[in-house]
């Protein structure tokens, strides 16, 4: 049997609600704002995009219903375009329409606690966007469309399946809040994304190359436009003229909604009478089902009684045989009394012979009686069974055929309840389908009438709304166009300064070739080596001429002021170990073993040579490159070749003592400097470390 389902409709105060709303927001001095919300609504009528579209509303609410789809059929988004404000929260949106980027004025969008699985890629087509909230949904990634969001403020991500962030959110640079679930992000890291917007956006910009500017330093729009276009002056006539087209269209108006009034009263009456048709099927479907129901219990009782005959007729044979075994066992009693009784007789008299000649005679005569009496009692016993066995028979041959009778009974009755049934479908598709020729006629007659009406409304309006935006638009517009021209003045000399400073800048770097700036840091090492302490240099001209020229052939020359700081000798070295060495500063330990061996192969030298150990008299001279000639001169500023004393750069406690190569940088001190192996001011690779003294 069919069965028959009805769309699920709202309940009478949610639609008490919606018609409501609908008529307050079409009153003469309603505001801009359409509240359709908590009406549990399947998707939004039709009658709210006429609405939007001819009041030109800026606020659509239509958080808390069942919504599964923003746009409904024969309805485009285009009727939305003067909306600013889209609430659209706790609904069960899966997805949003393709061309959603129509909204061009729409400033605000909340899509919180929906199902939607993406966002559409014409999203980024809303310049004016400021706020977006998708929390709590479906989402996995995002498109690389919010880029071209150039106005977007707040941005709300939590409570998704999101891990990675598009880079080319870099470009939004008006972004001053981002709301995600950091412990899930993979990209940018958990660190970045847990510091804060700020963090993330320069992480961005790093990635993408790009300069980080805080979103203060951006000016978003501030001038709200009115949405729509603006109209030239029409001239229409006399305002007399005017004011009668006014009054004959609200003329026509109140016809319409009176008109509209009498088909909703009818269209009320015809559900009614679909109402009391469809209560008129269920009472056959029960009837039907009521008399079923009622066969299959006749049938059941039937069944019941039989099986209980059977029941009854099967304990009557088992009190027979009961009784027939009874009457067996007491014969039987009888017998073996009797025997006893002669036993005991033959006891007494076993003396008399004729007495026992005479209970013999007695015995031989019993046990004749007996076995006749058993073969009395096996006949009857055997006529009984018979006997019995053929009232069975009778029995079920009377069973079966009034189970063929029941069978063939109630194969009549379902045929019979079958083809009841079947009428009855016929007869209430047949009322069903003259039901739904006479709604369509309807429906159609009142969509024609609602079109022709709609149309003369949207012109009245559109005519309405024409001269009261030429009255009150001109004072907005020209307030506007000085304000814009103002900020383009401001602009353009901006920019015209950032041009000219720029092109400074590049006449400056290619005035700057390579070869000037090694020769500035050459010159610069030079100078540094010239600044040294006199008691440093006379310390260096004092040390041992072997020990500097196995300095010099181990290029290890840069440890000579080391070495004569702390006045090692060929003989003092002689006596240290690798861990002394890299005690005095002396950090690399293949440097280490081989300085060690080569003083020790020059000692053995000595003791067998004498005459090769140098004379302790004997002084050595400078071998620091000499300054080049005075025409040379340093590409980069004077100030910084001058040897400043700073703090060290990492610590920030301790002086800085050690000059970095080749970039020629002196921002560390001699304990920070060691695990380093980029410059912290310029990241450039250290090739080598020069450490500085300072005379007292």
């Amino acid at each position: 049997m069919p069965l028959f389902f009805r769309k699920r409709k709202p309940s009478e105060e949610a639609r008490k609600r919606l018609e409501y709303q609908m008529c307050l927001a079409k009153e003469a001095g309603a505001d801009d704002i359409l509240d359709i919300s908590k009406c549990e609504l399947s998707e939004i009528p039709f009658g709210a995009f006429a609405t939007c579209k001819v009041l030109q509303k800026k606020v659509l609410i239509v958080h808390t219903n069942h919504l599964t789809s923003l746009l409904p059929k024969s309805c485009s988004l285009l009727s939305l375009a003067t909306i600013k404000v889209l609430d659209l929260h706790d609904n069960q949106l899966t997805a949003l329409p393709d061309d959603l980027g129509q909204l061009t004025a729409l400033q605000v969008l909340n899509v919180e606690r929906n199902q939607l699985m993406q966002l559409p890629r014409s999203i980024g087509n809303l310049t004016q966007l400021q706020t977006l909230n998708v929390k709590d949904n479906k989402l996995k990634e995002l498109p690389d469309t919010l880029g071209e969001l150039r106005s977007l403020r707040t941005l709300n991500i939590s409570g998704n399946e999101i891990q990675r962030l598009p880079q080319m959110l870099a470009h939004v640079r008006t972004l001053e809040m981002l709301s995600l679930d950091a412990s899930a992000m993979v990209y940018p890291p958990r660190e970045v994304c847990g510091a804060g917007t700020a963090a993330i956006l320069q992480f961005l910009c790093k990635e993408s190359g790009l300069e980080y500017y805080p979103p203060s330093q951006y000016l978003l729009p501030v001038l709200e436009q009115d949405g729509t276009e603006n109209s030239r002056d029409s001239p229409d006539g006399p305002t007399d003229r005017f004011s009668r087209e006014e009054l004959e269209w609200q003329n026509r108006f109140s016809d319409y909604e009176k008109r509209k009034e009498q088909k909703m009263l009818e269209k009320l009456e015809f559900e009614r009478r679909l109402e009391l048709g469809q209560r008129e099927h269920a009472q056959l479907l029960q009837q039907s089902s009521s008399q079923k129901d009622e066969i299959l219990q006749t049938v059941k009782e039937e069944q019941s009684r039989l099986e209980q005959g059977l029941s009854e007729h099967q304990r009557h044979l088992d009190a027979e045989r009961q009784r027939l075994q009874e009457q067996l066992k007491q014969t039987e009693q009888n017998i073996s009394s009797r025997i006893q009784k002669l036993l005991q007789e033959n006891q007494r008299q076993k003396k008399s012979s004729e007495i026992l000649k005479s209970l013999e005679n007695e015995r031989i005569r019993m046990e004749q009686l007996m076995s006749i009496t058993q073969e009395e009692t096996e006949n009857l016993r055997r006529r009984e069974i018979a006997s019995a066995m053929q009232q069975m028979l009778t029995e079920s041959c009377k069973n079966r055929l009034i189970q063929m009778a029941y069978e063939s009974q109630r194969q009549n009755l379902v045929q019979q309840a079958c083809s009841s049934m079947a009428e009855m479908d016929e007869r209430f598709q047949q009322i069903l389908s003259w039901q739904q020729m006479d709604q369509n006629k309807a429906i159609s007659q009142i969509l024609q009438e609602s079109a022709m009406q709609k149309a003369a409304f949207e012109a009245l309006q559109v005519k309405k709304d024409l001269m009261h935006r030429q009255i009150r638009s001109q004072e907005m517009i020209s307030e506007q166009r000085w304000a814009l021209s103002s900020l383009l003045q401001q602009l353009l000399k901006e920019k015209q300064q950032r041009e000219e400073e720029l092109r400074e800048i590049l006449t400056e770097l290619e005035a700057k070739s390579e070869t000037r700036q090694e020769n500035y840091w050459l010159i610069q090492y030079q100078r540094l080596l010239n600044q040294k302490p006199s008691s440093l240099k006379l310390q260096e001209e004092g040390m041992e001429r072997q020990l500097v020229a196995l300095l010099e052939e181990l290029s290890a020359e840069h440890y000579l002021p080391i070495f004569a700081h702390h006045r090692l000798s060929l003989d003092l070295l002689s006596q240290m170990s690798p861990g002394d060495l890299a005690k005095v500063g002396v950090s690399e330990a293949g440097l280490q073993h081989e300085i060690l061996r080569r003083v020790q192969e020059l000692l053995d030298a000595a003791r067998i040579q004498p005459e090769l150990k140098p004379p302790t008299g004997e002084v050595l001279t400078p071998t620091a490159p000499q300054e080049p000639p005075e025409s040379v001169r340093p590409s980069a500023p004077p100030a910084e070749l001058e040897v400043q004393a700073s703090e060290c750069v990492v610590c920030l406690e301790r002086e800085a003592q050690m000059i970095f190569l080749n970039c020629g940088h002196v921002c560390c001190c001699q304990q920070c400097c060691q695990p380093l192996r980029t410059c912290p001011l310029c990241r450039q690779d250290i090739v080598q470390r020069l450490r500085i003294y300072h005379s007292s």
